[in-house]
């Protein structure tokens, strides 16, 4: 590992397969070739939902032996990281000119204790709903009819009685699953309101319970049997490999089912805005954080400033399946898939942050959040006590 006063660039990021793995490749090769003259060193932390990254990170911070950079999210999660940051405003963002190219929210997650402490990467939609359309097609289900949560379930039981397909892929193996699946459900039945109101603790007991007592009817009825043993990963093979019929998630699924040359979007899958949030786009954001005390500044602040570039967000986000929180970025430059969510991330009215990836909540309250998915919801069921736990972890 690197240490204060090391030569090289050191970047600490969590993408170790798929996906994430021909993403962050594509954004070192870009990056080397610009900045051919910076000895660097990029590590790969993996683990899912950036546990292991946040794990390292803080213990090196702690042990005053900090790397350059990481990836992680912005928003709330910075909190983690408190008093260990670099501030990059003058010499990457003013010097760049980000704060006229990148989405405004994006800029507002960056900024952390008025300081300007990290660049975004991409931003993944979390409110999708993938199908396999041998499936919905078998079944008679139109997945652009799916106006709501009851049409998506009453679909889900005609696939689970018309065709061999498991209805729903779902991993249940970390509490963040369930708890993002939650938010979309709480949003499509309430209103972005009412999920808004949660997170800020206030959130409606009765709007809650309705959205967890949807959930459970899912988990209970239309999902695989070793659901309690895997992460999406796992999930979205089986709707890769015709075993499943749909699945929630971000749009990373993406990265994922391209991977597979036989699996072709508008094809054998196609998505829809998660039943009843259309219009609305569900906000996550990855960002390369800068380290206080940082061994190596200067390049440091260069490779910062690379992250922003049109360059940097093409190469890292169409491998990723994410698109690029540039404004200005020509969407012909896109894949289909990633050109029509990025024209979305540019006009949508609603962009709620995600609860289960760092921008919504403190960490502390996200992490007591998942404990309750996975404790009180995931069977056996306990749709009450989940309510109330959930309200407790961001009310304090």
């Amino acid at each position: 590992m690197g240490s204060a006063g090391s030569d090289e660039l050191e970047v600490i990021h969590g993408w170790t397969g798929g996906d994430g793995e021909a993403a962050i490749n594509a954004l070192i090769e870009a990056f080397e070739e610009n900045h051919g003259d910076i000895e660097t060193n990029f590590e790969a932390s993996g683990g899912e939902g950036n546990a292991q990254v946040n794990s390292v990170v803080q213990r090196r911070l702690t042990n005053s032996n900090p790397m350059s950079s990481f990836a992680n999210w912005p928003g709330a999660n910075l909190e983690n990281y408190e008093n260990g940051l670099m501030d990059i405003e003058a010499d990457v963002w003013d010097a760049e000119g980000f704060k006229d190219t990148m989405q405004e929210r994006a800029i507002d997650l960056c900024t952390y204790n008025d300081q300007m402490v990290a660049v975004p990467i991409g931003s993944h939609r979390m409110n999708n709903l993938f199908y396999n359309t041998a499936a919905f097609d078998e079944a008679g289900v139109d997945a652009e009819e799916l106006g709501s949560v009851p049409d998506l379930i009453d679909a889900l039981e005609t696939i689970d009685e018309e065709t061999e397909y498991t209805p729903f892929a779902h991993g249940m193996d970390a509490g963040f699953l369930g708890l993002q699946t939650f938010a979309q459900i709480l949003t499509s039945q309430s209103g972005v309101d009412a999920y808004m109101d949660f997170i800020d603790g206030n959130g409606d007991r009765d709007a809650m319970l309705e959205a967890l007592e949807s959930l459970q009817e899912i988990r209970e009825n239309y999902i695989t049997d070793d659901a309690s043993s895997i992460g999406y990963t796992e999930a979205a093979q089986y709707l890769i490999s015709g075993d499943a019929a749909c699945m929630h998630g971000g749009n990373w699924m993406y990265g994922m089912f391209r991977e597979d040359d036989e699996f072709n979007y508008g094809e054998e899958w196609d998505w829809v805005p998660f039943p009843g949030t259309d219009g609305v786009y569900f906000y996550h954001v990855d960002a390369f954080i800068a380290v206080g005390d940082n061994p190596t500044p200067d390049d440091t602040i260069a490779w910062q400033q690379f992250v922003g570039s049109k360059e940097a967000q093409i190469a890292f986000n169409e491998p990723k399946g994410s698109v690029p929180l540039r404004t200005d970025i020509d969407s012909e430059e896109l894949s289909e898939f990633l050109a029509l969510n990025y024209e979305d991330l540019l006009e949508s009215t609603d962009f709620p942050p995600t609860i289960a990836h760092g921008l919504a909540v403190s960490p502390r309250a996200k992490n007591d959040c998942e404990g309750v998915i996975a404790n009180e919801f995931s069977g056996p069921y306990n749709a009450e006590a989940a309510v109330d736990g959930l309200l407790d972890a961001v009310s304090e």
